[in-house]
C-alpha cells in the first residue's frame, strides 16, 4: 500500500463509511484471557461471581447459602484455611462425602477450555465422584492462566517440595447431554465460583 491510499482511506472514513469487514479467512482476534474464561466456564454450566474485596466474597457466599437452604448444613472442605475464612455462617465442616457441598480452591483457572485445574492440594487424595456434587470454589483472578499447560508448568515450577498429586481438571459443571460423548466418564459438578480480584 502507497502512502497516498493511506491518505485516501482515511477520507473515505471521515465521511462516513463503513470499513470493509475482516476477511473469513483471517484470524479471529482472541478474547483476552478473562473473558475467555467466563465464556467457557459459563458454557460449561458453571456459576460465576465475581468479586472485589473479601467482604464481597461473603456476601455471596451468604447468598449462596440462602439460594440453595444450605444454613446449619454439613460442608466437606479439606482445608483449614477454608474453615476459618467462613466460620462465621454455622456450618459443620467435615471430610463427608454426603455433605451438601464442598468448599475449597483451585491451582489455576483455564482459559481456553473454563475449567478448573485442582491438585491434592486441594482435594487431598480424594477422586473427584468421592466429593459432593455441589461444589463452592474460591479463586483469585492472579489464576488464570491460558491453557493447562500453562497451569502444569506453573504448579512445577512453585512447588518447593515436589508437585502434588492427583492432578485433574472439573469442566462440566451442569447436567451432561446424553449424546455427548466429549463428557463421558467424567463427574458433573454443580459449581459456583467466586472469582476475587486479587491483582
Amino acid at each position: 500500500m502507497g502512502i497516498f491510499d493511506v491518505f485516501k482511506k482515511g477520507k473515505s472514513q471521515d465521511k462516513g463509511e463503513q470499513p470493509k469487514p475482516e476477511g473469513k479467512y483471517m484470524p479471529q482476534s482472541k478474547l483476552p484471557v478473562d473473558e475467555r474464561f467466563m465464556k467457557y466456564f459459563i458454557e460449561n454450566g458453571g456459576k460465576f461471581i465475581y468479586c472485589e474485596n473479601q467482604d464481597e466474597v461473603l456476601d455471596a457466599f451468604d447468598n449462596i447459602l440462602l439460594e440453595n437452604d444450605w444454613y446449619e448444613s454439613e460442608v466437606c472442605c479439606l482445608s483449614s484455611h477454608f474453615t476459618q475464612k467462613f466460620d462465621g455462617f454455622n456450618l459443620e465442616f467435615n471430610t463427608n462425602e454426603s455433605s451438601k457441598f464442598y468448599l475449597g480452591g483451585c491451582e489455576y483457572l483455564i482459559a481456553n477450555n473454563g475449567a478448573l485445574l485442582v491438585t491434592s492440594n486441594q482435594i487431598k487424595e480424594k477422586k473427584l465422584s468421592e466429593l459432593p456434587s455441589n461444589f463452592v470454589i474460591l479463586a483469585g483472578t492472579s489464576q488464570l492462566v491460558e491453557d493447562i499447560s500453562e497451569g502444569l508448568r506453573r504448579i512445577k515450577s512453585k512447588s518447593k517440595t515436589g508437585i502434588p498429586s492427583n492432578i485433574t481438571t472439573i469442566k462440566h459443571f451442569g447436567e451432561s447431554k446424553s449424546d455427548d460423548f466429549m463428557a463421558y466418564g467424567s463427574t458433573t459438578k454443580n459449581l459456583y465460583l467466586l472469582l476475587l480480584e486479587d491483582l
